[in-house]
């Protein structure tokens, strides 16, 4: 049995994401995915910030949820976890 256990709000900061984009394909497609389901920029304000505005009320929730999902899925599809 594995657990994976995924930060809450209050975790994200200006560059979150940046070098695992850069380590995964999957990753890179999962930033992208929601970037085109939202039809924002949401990967480019967790790369680059501005900081205060990622802490806005309607950014932190689905960036944080954006990464965890791109960890996830770059763990279990690449990175040999079941």
């Amino acid at each position: 049995m594995r657990a994976f256990l995924f930060p809450g709000q209050g975790s994200q900061a200006a560059g979150m994401g940046g070098a695992l984009a850069e380590a995964s394909r999957v990753a890179r497609d999962t930033f992208e995915e929601v970037d085109e389901a939202l039809g924002q920029g949401l990967f480019r304000l967790m790369r680059e910030g501005p900081e205060d505005e990622l802490k806005l009320t309607q950014n932190p929730q689905p960036a944080i949820m954006t990464h965890s999902i791109a960890v996830f899925r770059a763990l279990t599809r690449e990175g040999g976890v079941d």
